[in-house]
C-alpha cells in the first residue's frame, strides 16, 4: 500500500515527508494505523548522527493507534483493537523475558537500531529500494507494520493522538520510580531533568506519595510546568548549586534521586545529592565512551547507584494499569503534551524539540 512517511536519508538531518510502499503484514506481524507519534529525546539522536542507524529509515517509536490488518500466527490482536506500540519490543522467549525482564530481551533488543523488524526483513521501500526501519516501528507515518509483541492492547475510550508516549518516555520515567527504585510514600525525591522521562518521574512520584518532590532543570518554562504538577520545589542550576540545595531542603540528602538526562555531570550531581542509604537511579542514557566518577567513601554510607532500562517495565502489564489511572483522573498525563505536528511538518517540531520547547510534542499523521 501507498503511504504518507517522513524519510530521514544518508548525510541528512531533516526529514523528507513522502509517498513510500509498505508491505502487508507478514506471519506474527500487524498493520497499524497510526493515530499519534510522541518525539522522544532518541529519534533526536538518530537525526543529528550521534546515534548510527541504517539510512535511509522512517523513525518514530511512541506510536500508537488502531489495528487494521493482522497476518498470519497473531494471538491476542485482532482488526479494530487499539493500541500503543512499545519502544522496547521483547520476544517473550529468551532467558531475560522468561525471568520477568523483557526490557532485557536477547533477541529483540539488538535489533532495535539494526533497520529492519524482528525477521530481520524490512517492510518499507520506495522505487524498488528498501526503506530501513526504527526500533522495529517507524511511526512516523500514516501506517506501520510491526511485530504483535510491539503492540499493547488498551481501552477504546483512550485518546490515541497523545498516549504514544506511554510505549517510551512514558513508561520508562513512571517504571523508574515504580518498579525500578520503588519509591515509598512519604520520602523525598530530587530529579535532574524535567524532560519527557524527568515529568513522568514527577507523576509518578506524585502517585506514590512521595512527600518532597525536587526538580532540577535548567528551563525556567519547564521548572515551571513541573511545579504545576506536583513538584514541591524547584532549582535551576544555572543560578544555584543543586546538590547543596537538595541537601539544605532535605537534611542531608534525598532518599532517592533520579538522573533523567544523558550527562555524566548530572549522573555525579544527583548522585552526590542522594543520603546515605539512598538510592540514585540512571535513566539517562550518556555516551558508551563516557566515565563516570565519584567518591568512592559515599558507598561505605550504603548509597546505591543503579542503571535503569525502560523502568524495569512489562509493557503488557504497565501501559494499560497507567491508562486506567489517567483516566480515573489520577494521573495527568495529557498535561506533558505541550505541542501538536501534523506530518507534513515534522522538521519544524524537530526543531522546537531540539531547541528544548515544552515537555512532550507529537506527531499527527
Amino acid at each position: 500500500m501507498k503511504i504518507k512517511a517522513a524519510v530521514l536519508y544518508e548525510n541528512q538531518t531533516t526529514f523528507n515527508v513522502e509517498e513510500v510502499d509498505l508491505a502487508e503484514p507478514q506471519a506474527g506481524e500487524i498493520l497499524v494505523k497510526i493515530a499519534g507519534t510522541g518525539i522522544c529525546h532518541a529519534d533526536l539522536d538518530i537525526a543529528s548522527g550521534a546515534v548510527a542507524i541504517p539510512r535511509p529509515v522512517v523513525l518514530g517509536h511512541e506510536g500508537a493507534g488502531v489495528v487494521a490488518e493482522t497476518g498470519t500466527e497473531v494471538t491476542g490482536l485482532q482488526a479494530g483493537d487499539h493500541v500503543v506500540l512499545t519502544g522496547n519490543a521483547a520476544c517473550g522467549k529468551c532467558q531475560y523475558c522468561v525471568r520477568g525482564m523483557p526490557y532485557l530481551c536477547e533477541i529483540f533488543r539488538p535489533l532495535l537500531h539494526k533497520g529492519t523488524v524482528a525477521n530481520r526483513q524490512r517492510r518499507l521501500s520506495r522505487n524498488g529500494e528498501y526503506i530501513n526501519h526504527s526500533f522495529m516501528q517507524s511511526s512516523f507515518a500514516e501506517y506501520a507494520v510491526v511485530p504483535q509483541e510491539a503492540a499493547v492492547k488498551i481501552r477504546r475510550d483512550t485518546p490515541l493522538d497523545i498516549m504514544g508516549f506511554l510505549g517510551c518516555s512514558g513508561i520508562t520515567g513512571m517504571g523508574s520510580v515504580v518498579n525500578t527504585a520503588r519509591v515509598r510514600a512519604g520520602s523525598s525525591v530530587a530529579i535532574f531533568g524535567c524532560g519527557s522521562v524527568g515529568m513522568n518521574v514527577l507523576l509518578a512520584s506524585v502517585l506514590v506519595g512521595a512527600a518532597s518532590i525536587i526538580a532540577v532543570d535548567l528551563s525556567d518554562s519547564k521548572l515551571a510546568i513541573a511545579g504545576e504538577t506536583g513538584a514541591t520545589h524547584t532549582v535551576n542550576p544555572a543560578r544555584e548549586n543543586s546538590t547543596k540545595h537538595i541537601k539544605q531542603l532535605t537534611g542531608g540528602g534525598a532518599d532517592y534521586t533520579f538522573a533523567a538526562v544523558g550527562s555524566a555531570d548530572a549522573i555525579a550531581q544527583a548522585f552526590d545529592a542522594t543520603r546515605p542509604g539512598g538510592i540514585c537511579v540512571v535513566i539517562g542514557g550518556s555516551p558508551e565512551t563516557s566515565q563516570l566518577t565519584f567518591n568512592g567513601g559515599s558507598l561505605l554510607q550504603e548509597r546505591t547507584i543503579r542503571g535503569c532500562r525502560y523502568g524495569s517495565s512489562v509493557a503488557s502489564r504497565d501501559i494499560p494499569a497507567y491508562i486506567d489511572l489517567f483516566m480515573s483522573g489520577k494521573l495527568p498525563l495529557d498535561r506533558l503534551v505541550t505541542g501538536r505536528f501534523p506530518l507534513a511538518e515534522i522538521n519544524a517540531a524537530f526543531s522546537a524539540v531540539a531547541a528544548g520547547e515544552g515537555i512532550k510534542t507529537v506527531i499527527i499523521p
